[in-house]
Protein backbone atom coordinates (compact mmCIF):
# COMPACT_ATOMS: atom_id res chain seq x y z
CA UNK A 1 0.00 0.00 0.00
CA UNK A 2 1.46 3.37 -0.67
CA UNK A 3 0.26 5.07 2.39
CA UNK A 4 1.90 2.24 4.37
CA UNK A 5 5.21 3.10 4.80
CA UNK A 6 4.14 6.63 5.64
CA UNK A 7 1.16 5.41 8.74
CA UNK A 8 3.10 2.67 10.04
CA UNK A 9 4.75 4.09 13.02
CA UNK A 10 3.03 7.28 12.90
CA UNK A 11 -0.20 7.10 14.13
CA UNK A 12 0.01 7.02 18.00
CA UNK A 13 -2.73 9.44 19.38
CA UNK A 14 -6.33 7.74 18.42
CA UNK A 15 -6.33 5.00 16.00
CA UNK A 16 -6.92 4.66 11.85
CA UNK A 17 -8.34 1.39 10.03
CA UNK A 18 -7.75 1.82 6.17
CA UNK A 19 -10.16 -0.65 4.05
CA UNK A 20 -9.05 -0.63 0.66
CA UNK A 21 -11.20 -1.46 -2.48
CA UNK A 22 -10.96 -5.03 -2.40
CA UNK A 23 -11.68 -5.26 1.04
CA UNK A 24 -8.30 -5.39 2.87
CA UNK A 25 -7.46 -3.61 5.76
CA UNK A 26 -4.86 -2.45 7.68
CA UNK A 27 -4.72 -0.73 11.38
CA UNK A 28 -2.95 1.76 12.71
CA UNK A 29 -2.71 2.98 16.26
CA UNK A 30 -4.86 2.38 19.36
CA UNK A 31 -7.75 4.09 21.29
CA UNK A 32 -10.00 6.93 20.75
CA UNK A 33 -10.98 8.74 18.55
CA UNK A 34 -11.26 5.61 16.33
CA UNK A 35 -11.58 6.16 12.38
CA UNK A 36 -12.44 3.73 9.32
CA UNK A 37 -10.84 5.28 6.51
CA UNK A 38 -12.43 3.64 2.87
CA UNK A 39 -11.15 3.92 0.38
CA UNK A 40 -13.56 3.69 -2.83
CA UNK A 41 -10.05 4.12 -5.57
CA UNK A 42 -6.63 2.48 -4.91
CA UNK A 43 -5.02 5.83 -6.90
CA UNK A 44 -6.32 7.93 -4.21
CA UNK A 45 -3.43 6.53 -1.61
CA UNK A 46 -0.63 7.35 -4.77
CA UNK A 47 -2.21 10.98 -5.61
CA UNK A 48 -2.23 12.29 -1.31
CA UNK A 49 0.86 10.64 -0.72
CA UNK A 50 2.92 12.49 -3.97
CA UNK A 51 1.17 15.83 -2.25
CA UNK A 52 -0.82 16.11 0.89
CA UNK A 53 -1.92 19.78 1.67
CA UNK A 54 -3.60 19.45 -1.87
CA UNK A 55 -4.66 15.82 -2.42
CA UNK A 56 -6.06 14.84 0.79
CA UNK A 57 -9.32 17.69 -0.63
CA UNK A 58 -8.75 17.01 -4.06
CA UNK A 59 -9.25 12.90 -3.95
CA UNK A 60 -12.32 13.65 -1.26
CA UNK A 61 -13.75 15.99 -3.57
CA UNK A 62 -13.26 13.56 -6.55
CA UNK A 63 -15.13 11.24 -4.40
CA UNK A 64 -12.00 8.41 -3.67
CA UNK A 65 -12.86 8.11 -0.04
CA UNK A 66 -14.74 7.97 2.27
CA UNK A 67 -15.11 7.59 6.48
CA UNK A 68 -17.31 4.42 7.13
CA UNK A 69 -16.83 4.63 11.38
CA UNK A 70 -16.74 8.01 12.53
CA UNK A 71 -16.80 11.37 10.72
CA UNK A 72 -14.65 13.52 8.25
CA UNK A 73 -13.60 16.04 11.46
CA UNK A 74 -12.67 12.53 13.38
CA UNK A 75 -10.04 11.58 10.15
CA UNK A 76 -8.90 14.86 10.39
CA UNK A 77 -8.27 14.97 13.55
CA UNK A 78 -6.39 11.90 13.39
CA UNK A 79 -4.12 12.68 10.84
CA UNK A 80 -3.12 16.37 12.38
CA UNK A 81 -2.40 15.20 15.78
CA UNK A 82 -0.09 12.96 14.21
CA UNK A 83 0.89 14.73 11.77
CA UNK A 84 2.02 18.00 13.28
CA UNK A 85 2.74 20.68 10.74
CA UNK A 86 6.46 20.69 9.88
CA UNK A 87 9.05 23.63 9.39
CA UNK A 88 9.71 24.86 6.03
CA UNK A 89 13.00 23.30 4.99
CA UNK A 90 14.86 26.04 2.80
CA UNK A 91 13.74 25.20 -0.16
CA UNK A 92 10.02 25.01 0.62
CA UNK A 93 10.22 28.57 2.05
CA UNK A 94 11.79 29.64 -0.92
CA UNK A 95 9.20 28.30 -2.82
CA UNK A 96 6.79 29.80 -0.81
CA UNK A 97 8.28 33.41 -1.37
CA UNK A 98 8.74 33.22 -4.91
CA UNK A 99 4.66 31.84 -5.04
CA UNK A 100 3.50 33.96 -2.44
CA UNK A 101 3.24 37.10 -4.86
CA UNK A 102 1.18 35.21 -7.58
CA UNK A 103 -1.34 33.65 -4.95
CA UNK A 104 -1.59 37.41 -3.55
CA UNK A 105 -1.90 39.23 -6.84
CA UNK A 106 -4.80 41.04 -5.15
CA UNK A 107 -4.83 44.41 -7.20
CA UNK A 108 -8.08 45.88 -7.66
CA UNK A 109 -9.57 43.61 -10.88
CA UNK A 110 -8.16 40.25 -9.26
CA UNK A 111 -9.97 41.47 -5.73
CA UNK A 112 -12.96 41.34 -7.71
CA UNK A 113 -12.56 38.22 -8.89
CA UNK A 114 -11.81 36.78 -6.08
CA UNK A 115 -14.25 37.93 -4.37
CA UNK A 116 -16.79 36.88 -6.87
CA UNK A 117 -15.01 33.50 -6.82
CA UNK A 118 -16.56 32.73 -3.54
CA UNK A 119 -19.64 35.39 -2.20
CA UNK A 120 -21.56 35.61 -5.13
CA UNK A 121 -22.44 31.82 -5.04
CA UNK A 122 -25.90 30.89 -4.47
CA UNK A 123 -27.12 33.49 -1.90
CA UNK A 124 -29.29 30.46 -1.11
CA UNK A 125 -26.38 28.53 0.56
CA UNK A 126 -25.15 31.35 2.57
CA UNK A 127 -29.01 32.10 4.02
CA UNK A 128 -29.18 28.56 5.19
CA UNK A 129 -25.78 27.87 6.82
CA UNK A 130 -25.19 31.14 8.46
CA UNK A 131 -27.09 32.75 10.93
CA UNK A 132 -30.16 34.58 10.56
CA UNK A 133 -28.30 38.31 10.15
CA UNK A 134 -25.77 36.36 7.85
CA UNK A 135 -22.36 37.07 9.75
CA UNK A 136 -19.93 35.20 7.89
CA UNK A 137 -17.36 35.41 10.15
CA UNK A 138 -15.82 34.62 13.42
CA UNK A 139 -18.94 34.38 16.28
CA UNK A 140 -17.60 35.62 20.06
CA UNK A 141 -19.31 32.81 22.57
CA UNK A 142 -19.48 35.29 25.73
CA UNK A 143 -21.02 32.17 27.29
CA UNK A 144 -20.41 28.69 26.53
CA UNK A 145 -24.59 27.82 26.03
CA UNK A 146 -24.94 30.49 23.02
CA UNK A 147 -26.46 29.72 20.13
CA UNK A 148 -25.29 30.68 17.23
CA UNK A 149 -27.51 33.69 16.32
CA UNK A 150 -26.60 34.92 19.82
CA UNK A 151 -22.62 34.76 20.18
CA UNK A 152 -22.63 36.62 16.15
CA UNK A 153 -24.95 39.63 18.12
CA UNK A 154 -22.26 38.91 21.40
CA UNK A 155 -19.25 39.74 18.26
CA UNK A 156 -20.78 42.83 17.27
CA UNK A 157 -21.50 44.07 20.75
CA UNK A 158 -17.53 43.39 21.66
CA UNK A 159 -16.81 45.32 18.37
CA UNK A 160 -18.82 47.73 19.30
CA UNK A 161 -17.74 48.42 22.52
CA UNK A 162 -13.82 48.05 21.13
CA UNK A 163 -14.83 51.18 18.51
CA UNK A 164 -15.86 53.67 21.55
CA UNK A 165 -18.36 54.92 19.53
CA UNK A 166 -21.15 57.48 19.81
CA UNK A 167 -24.21 58.63 18.12
CA UNK A 168 -23.92 60.58 15.09
CA UNK A 169 -20.48 59.25 14.20
CA UNK A 170 -19.54 58.07 10.76
CA UNK A 171 -18.10 54.56 10.49
CA UNK A 172 -15.98 52.90 7.68
CA UNK A 173 -17.14 49.53 7.28
CA UNK A 174 -14.03 47.80 5.00
CA UNK A 175 -15.50 44.23 3.49
CA UNK A 176 -18.79 45.08 5.30
CA UNK A 177 -20.47 41.66 3.70
CA UNK A 178 -24.22 41.91 3.62
CA UNK A 179 -24.44 44.88 6.09
CA UNK A 180 -25.05 42.96 9.45
CA UNK A 181 -22.36 44.50 11.59
CA UNK A 182 -23.09 47.90 9.83
CA UNK A 183 -27.02 47.31 10.81
CA UNK A 184 -25.77 46.37 14.23
CA UNK A 185 -23.68 49.66 14.80
CA UNK A 186 -26.82 51.89 12.77
CA UNK A 187 -29.20 50.31 15.39
CA UNK A 188 -27.52 49.74 18.54
CA UNK A 189 -25.10 53.32 18.52
CA UNK A 190 -26.76 55.62 16.42
CA UNK A 191 -24.45 55.98 13.90
CA UNK A 192 -24.23 56.68 10.28
CA UNK A 193 -21.98 53.12 8.13
CA UNK A 194 -20.65 53.50 5.01
CA UNK A 195 -20.12 49.69 3.90
CA UNK A 196 -17.45 48.77 1.13
CA UNK A 197 -18.02 45.24 -0.42
CA UNK A 198 -16.73 43.90 -3.80
CA UNK A 199 -19.52 41.66 -4.39
CA UNK A 200 -22.67 42.76 -6.23
CA UNK A 201 -24.78 39.32 -4.59
CA UNK A 202 -23.84 40.96 -1.14
CA UNK A 203 -24.97 44.85 -1.95
CA UNK A 204 -28.24 43.66 -3.35
CA UNK A 205 -29.22 41.49 -0.36
CA UNK A 206 -27.85 44.41 1.99
CA UNK A 207 -29.47 47.01 0.04
CA UNK A 208 -32.75 44.61 0.82
CA UNK A 209 -32.45 44.25 4.32
CA UNK A 210 -31.84 47.86 5.24
CA UNK A 211 -34.78 48.93 2.99
CA UNK A 212 -36.75 46.72 5.11
CA UNK A 213 -35.50 47.50 8.70
CA UNK A 214 -35.80 51.17 7.68
CA UNK A 215 -32.11 51.85 7.71
CA UNK A 216 -31.49 52.61 4.10
CA UNK A 217 -30.76 56.50 5.70
CA UNK A 218 -28.22 55.23 7.77
CA UNK A 219 -26.24 52.87 6.33
CA UNK A 220 -24.84 53.07 2.58
CA UNK A 221 -23.62 50.03 0.90
CA UNK A 222 -20.84 50.81 -1.65
CA UNK A 223 -19.46 48.51 -4.54
CA UNK A 224 -16.06 49.95 -4.30
CA UNK A 225 -12.42 48.38 -3.19
CA UNK A 226 -11.10 50.02 -0.16
CA UNK A 227 -8.37 51.85 -2.20
CA UNK A 228 -10.65 54.08 -3.98
CA UNK A 229 -12.84 55.14 -0.48
CA UNK A 230 -12.44 58.81 -0.07
CA UNK A 231 -13.62 60.79 3.34
CA UNK A 232 -13.37 61.23 6.68
CA UNK A 233 -14.39 58.97 9.34
CA UNK A 234 -14.61 58.51 13.38
CA UNK A 235 -14.01 54.91 13.06
CA UNK A 236 -13.32 52.16 11.04
CA UNK A 237 -14.10 48.35 11.29
CA UNK A 238 -13.05 45.57 9.29
CA UNK A 239 -14.53 42.23 10.06
CA UNK A 240 -13.09 38.83 7.89
CA UNK A 241 -11.87 40.95 4.98
CA UNK A 242 -7.85 41.56 5.81
CA UNK A 243 -7.08 38.11 4.62
CA UNK A 244 -8.33 38.79 1.53
CA UNK A 245 -5.61 41.35 0.87
CA UNK A 246 -2.12 39.86 0.88
CA UNK A 247 1.03 41.08 2.67
CA UNK A 248 2.31 43.10 -0.44
CA UNK A 249 -0.49 44.87 0.24
CA UNK A 250 -0.49 45.39 4.17
CA UNK A 251 0.92 49.05 4.07
CA UNK A 252 -1.58 50.46 1.19
CA UNK A 253 -4.61 48.76 3.35
CA UNK A 254 -3.33 50.56 6.98
CA UNK A 255 -2.20 53.39 5.18
CA UNK A 256 -6.44 53.69 3.84
CA UNK A 257 -7.08 53.11 7.07
CA UNK A 258 -4.84 55.73 8.73
CA UNK A 259 -5.66 58.18 6.03
CA UNK A 260 -9.76 57.60 6.78
CA UNK A 261 -9.44 58.02 10.06
CA UNK A 262 -10.15 61.43 12.04
CA UNK A 263 -7.33 62.97 14.04
CA UNK A 264 -9.04 61.34 16.94
CA UNK A 265 -10.49 58.48 15.49
CA UNK A 266 -10.43 54.31 16.28
CA UNK A 267 -9.93 51.14 14.02
CA UNK A 268 -10.72 47.98 15.30
CA UNK A 269 -9.52 44.90 12.66
CA UNK A 270 -10.89 41.45 13.14
CA UNK A 271 -9.44 39.01 10.89
CA UNK A 272 -7.91 35.17 11.22
CA UNK A 273 -4.58 34.85 12.17
CA UNK A 274 -1.79 32.21 12.63
CA UNK A 275 0.57 31.93 15.55
CA UNK A 276 3.42 30.91 13.37
CA UNK A 277 5.58 32.95 11.66
CA UNK A 278 4.57 34.12 8.49
CA UNK A 279 4.02 31.05 6.09
CA UNK A 280 2.26 29.82 3.09
CA UNK A 281 -1.60 29.13 2.09
CA UNK A 282 -2.69 25.80 1.78
CA UNK A 283 -3.36 25.37 -2.07
CA UNK A 284 -6.42 23.38 -1.64
CA UNK A 285 -8.05 26.24 -0.12
CA UNK A 286 -6.28 28.91 -2.36
CA UNK A 287 -7.64 26.67 -5.71
CA UNK A 288 -11.16 26.19 -4.97
CA UNK A 289 -11.86 28.65 -2.05
CA UNK A 290 -10.44 31.89 -1.02
CA UNK A 291 -8.01 32.55 -4.17
CA UNK A 292 -5.75 35.33 -3.23
CA UNK A 293 -6.49 34.53 0.57
CA UNK A 294 -3.62 34.54 2.64
CA UNK A 295 -3.65 34.24 6.86
CA UNK A 296 -1.25 37.19 8.21
CA UNK A 297 1.52 36.11 10.95
CA UNK A 298 0.81 39.06 13.63
CA UNK A 299 4.25 39.65 13.34
CA UNK A 300 3.97 40.75 9.70
CA UNK A 301 0.81 42.88 10.39
CA UNK A 302 2.11 45.00 13.31
CA UNK A 303 5.27 45.91 11.23
CA UNK A 304 2.82 47.13 8.54
CA UNK A 305 0.78 49.54 11.23
CA UNK A 306 4.20 50.82 12.95
CA UNK A 307 5.09 51.46 9.35
CA UNK A 308 1.94 53.80 8.54
CA UNK A 309 2.09 55.36 11.82
CA UNK A 310 -0.67 54.06 13.85
CA UNK A 311 -1.01 53.20 17.52
CA UNK A 312 -1.77 49.92 18.71
CA UNK A 313 -4.02 50.47 21.49
CA UNK A 314 -5.34 47.01 22.09
CA UNK A 315 -4.65 43.24 20.72
CA UNK A 316 -6.88 40.67 21.89
CA UNK A 317 -6.80 36.72 20.43
CA UNK A 318 -9.65 35.00 20.20
CA UNK A 319 -9.12 30.93 20.68
CA UNK A 320 -11.30 28.40 20.02
CA UNK A 321 -14.38 30.37 19.03
CA UNK A 322 -14.07 30.31 15.23
CA UNK A 323 -14.13 26.26 15.51
CA UNK A 324 -17.17 26.14 17.60
CA UNK A 325 -18.77 29.08 14.79
CA UNK A 326 -17.51 26.19 11.95
CA UNK A 327 -18.87 23.23 13.71
CA UNK A 328 -22.15 25.47 13.80
CA UNK A 329 -22.10 26.08 10.48
CA UNK A 330 -20.98 22.55 9.33
CA UNK A 331 -24.43 21.08 11.11
CA UNK A 332 -26.44 23.60 9.59
CA UNK A 333 -24.93 23.07 5.95
CA UNK A 334 -25.35 19.11 6.83
CA UNK A 335 -28.92 19.64 7.52
CA UNK A 336 -29.80 21.02 4.79
CA UNK A 337 -27.11 19.19 2.53
CA UNK A 338 -29.67 17.07 0.13
CA UNK A 339 -30.87 20.58 -1.00
CA UNK A 340 -28.03 22.07 -1.87
CA UNK A 341 -26.87 18.66 -3.84
CA UNK A 342 -29.93 19.17 -5.75
CA UNK A 343 -28.74 23.07 -6.25
CA UNK A 344 -25.76 23.03 -6.87
CA UNK A 345 -24.39 19.50 -6.96
CA UNK A 346 -22.31 16.49 -5.15
CA UNK A 347 -19.03 17.50 -5.80
CA UNK A 348 -19.54 21.42 -4.84
CA UNK A 349 -21.20 19.74 -1.35
CA UNK A 350 -17.80 17.18 -0.60
CA UNK A 351 -16.09 20.79 -1.75
CA UNK A 352 -17.85 23.13 0.80
CA UNK A 353 -17.94 20.18 3.64
CA UNK A 354 -14.16 19.68 2.84
CA UNK A 355 -13.48 22.99 3.46
CA UNK A 356 -15.65 23.82 6.82
CA UNK A 357 -13.69 20.68 8.26
CA UNK A 358 -10.34 21.34 7.24
CA UNK A 359 -11.10 24.97 8.64
CA UNK A 360 -12.54 23.63 11.78
CA UNK A 361 -9.27 21.26 12.53
CA UNK A 362 -6.77 23.93 11.72
CA UNK A 363 -7.96 26.40 14.99
CA UNK A 364 -8.38 23.24 17.16
CA UNK A 365 -5.23 21.00 16.01
CA UNK A 366 -3.40 23.95 14.13
CA UNK A 367 -2.02 27.40 14.16
CA UNK A 368 -5.08 29.47 13.66
CA UNK A 369 -6.75 32.03 15.65
CA UNK A 370 -8.16 35.56 15.21
CA UNK A 371 -6.82 38.48 16.07
CA UNK A 372 -8.25 41.16 17.10
CA UNK A 373 -6.13 44.80 16.90
CA UNK A 374 -7.83 48.00 18.13
CA UNK A 375 -5.78 51.12 16.26
CA UNK A 376 -6.12 54.79 16.97
CA UNK A 377 -4.04 57.81 15.03
CA UNK A 378 -3.36 59.08 18.54
CA UNK A 379 -2.35 57.99 21.78
CA UNK A 380 -5.23 59.34 24.05
CA UNK A 381 -8.13 58.24 21.53
CA UNK A 382 -9.19 54.83 23.29
CA UNK A 383 -10.01 54.71 27.14
CA UNK A 384 -7.00 54.30 29.15
CA UNK A 385 -8.36 50.69 31.16
CA UNK A 386 -10.25 48.20 29.07
CA UNK A 387 -12.96 47.68 31.70
CA UNK A 388 -15.31 49.82 29.47
CA UNK A 389 -15.42 46.27 27.44
CA UNK A 390 -16.72 44.19 29.43
CA UNK A 391 -18.61 46.99 31.36
CA UNK A 392 -21.96 44.86 31.37
CA UNK A 393 -22.84 41.43 32.31
CA UNK A 394 -22.72 38.56 29.75
CA UNK A 395 -26.13 37.20 31.04
CA UNK A 396 -28.93 38.33 28.61
CA UNK A 397 -26.93 38.90 25.88
CA UNK A 398 -24.39 42.85 26.67
CA UNK A 399 -25.96 44.28 23.49
CA UNK A 400 -26.44 47.50 23.57
CA UNK A 401 -30.05 49.17 23.67
CA UNK A 402 -31.05 50.27 19.69
CA UNK A 403 -30.74 54.31 20.19
CA UNK A 404 -33.67 56.14 19.23
CA UNK A 405 -34.22 59.02 17.16
CA UNK A 406 -34.02 61.85 19.93
CA UNK A 407 -30.23 60.20 20.77
CA UNK A 408 -29.30 60.36 17.59
CA UNK A 409 -30.19 63.48 16.88
CA UNK A 410 -28.51 64.61 20.37
CA UNK A 411 -25.32 63.50 19.28
CA UNK A 412 -25.12 64.40 16.17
Amino acid sequence: MMLDSVLAGRITIGSLTVEMPDGTEKHYGRGEPHVRWRIKDRRALRRIASDPEFMLGQTYMDAQWDVADGSLIDLIEVLMLNFPEEQYGAWQMLAQRLLQPIRQWNRESAARRNVSHHYDLDPALFQRFLDEEMHYSCAYFARDDMSLEEAQLSKCELIRRKLCLEPGQRVLDIGCGWGSLARYLAEHAGVQVVGLTLSEEQKQLADERNRAMGLEDRVEIRLEDYRRCGGSFDRVVSVGMFEHVGAKFYDTFFGVVRDRLTADGVALIHTIGRTTPPGGTNPWIHRYIFPGGYVPAMSETMAAVERQGLYSADVEVLRLHYAKTLREWQRRFQRDRAVFADRLGERFCRMWEFYLTISEASFRWRQLVVFHFQLARSVDAVHLQRDYIYETPVEGLPMGQPVGEDQRSAGA
